[in-house]
């Protein structure tokens, strides 16, 4: 870590005045004010995408994330009976790269593609701008909502690629006394620093693991508010379908995965914010059971080495090479490699992927049984 002196960011300075009237916040309140403060949440000022921002994701990766997953989308078009008119949803679409790719790939079925209108899930104006320069060339209705609740009815498939892992996180840390809140408040040497609330917290135990009782002392556990995930589901139940790729595990443990990134290098979480991406790791399992409250079904988590293999990567993959430069093929290998690889410098094992379909609909594409 970084520990040269530095100025306070305007968003610093808020958080400070927050904690010095009110005392230490708890790191979900943290957390969603580093993103999404209306003046200087980190996904309210800038494109934080790409070689010049601070991470890169799949769809930027390679097309073939994209187009992978709009041949997806055409199936499960036809799964639903092949609607006339179906809105395909993406919630945090970053710069329009997924759903330009696979709007592209989908022009093979070109029923879906006349069928199809675009709903995009966005709180970013600079993202929106972005977005709406991407998929200007589509030439397809495109509009942009706050939330997905704002979304109108009708058949939908809706399309979450690192959405979930965005949504602030509330941790707990075991004590001798109990689990308390974990909170950011401000330490001796005058910087943000992780405290503890005094009380334990009372009715925690409906949120932890069995294996809880055994967790050693400090141990932290992790948990997200379901309301996202409870109107995805809502949503799922009205005849749709629903796609979510994130990293993240398959069930619930416990761990500390809250993290920063800035200029492609992690950083310290509680220096600079507002000025660094936070995320933390997606559980899968309160996931799919807050979907599954509402009435919907689901598939998964499935790595996404195996939905992009499922899907055809490969063979894509060998189509663009026979086309290209060697140069060009180097680079398909590349970027195959990264999204299907597993280790530190690949995607493919760390994501999964997790599809929901309502009670009516078959399994989709990859959740095959």
């Amino acid at each position: 870590m970084n520990d040269a002196p530095h100025a306070p960011t305007p968003l610093e300075a808020e958080i400070r005045r927050r904690i010095e009237a009110a005392g230490p916040m708890p790191v979900s309140e943290y957390m969603g004010l580093c993103l999404s403060h209306p003046q200087y949440g980190y996904y309210v000022t800038r494109d934080p995408l790409g070689a010049r921002g601070d991470f890169i994701t799949a769809p930027e990766v390679s097309q073939m994330f994209g187009e992978l997953i709009g041949i997806w989308m055409s199936a499960v078009w036809k799964q639903m009976g092949a609607p006339s008119r179906v809105r395909i949803v993406e919630l945090g679409p970053g710069r329009g790269t997924l759903m330009k790719d696979a709007m592209r790939a989908a022009q093979v079925v070109p029923a879906f593609r006349a069928a199809v209108v675009l709903d995009l899930v966005e709180i970013s104006p600079v993202l929106r701008e972005q977005q709406q320069q991407t998929l200007a060339s589509t030439k397809i209705e495109t509009r942009w909502y706050e939330s997905i609740r704002d979304v109108p009815d009708g058949p939908a498939i809706i399309v979450a690629n690192e959405f979930f892992d965005a949504i602030p996180i509330s941790q707990a840390v075991r004590a001798e006394d109990g689990w308390h809140e974990r909170c950011v408040g401000i330490g001796e040497d005058g910087r943000f620093a992780f405290v503890l609330a005094p009380e334990p917290m009372k009715h925690i135990d409906v949120l932890l693991p069995k294996a809880a009782r055994e967790a050693p002392i400090d141990s932290i556990f992790e948990w997200r508010s379901d309301n996202a995930a409870i109107d995805l589901g809502r949503r799922v139940t009205q005849g749709s379908a629903a796609l979510v790729i994130d990293y993240g595990h398959s069930e619930t443990d416990f761990g500390d995965t809250l993290q920063a990134v800035g200029k492609h290098a992690y950083a310290d979480p509680l220096r600079e914010p507002g000025e660094v991406d936070l995320t933390a790791h997606v559980d899968f399992e309160p996931l799919t059971r807050a979907v599954e409250l509402m009435g919907a079904k689901g598939y998964g988590p499935i790595t996404q080495s195996r939905l992009l293999r499922a899907l055809g990567i490969e063979t894509r993959a060998a189509t663009l090479k026979a086309k290209a430069t060697r140069a060009q093929a180097a680079e398909v290998d590349l970027a195959l490699a990264r999204l299907v690889g597993i280790g530190r410098t690949g995607m493919g094992d760390l994501f999964k992927a997790a599809a929901y379909v309502a009670s009516t609909l078959p399994p989709p594409p990859a959740f095959e049984p």
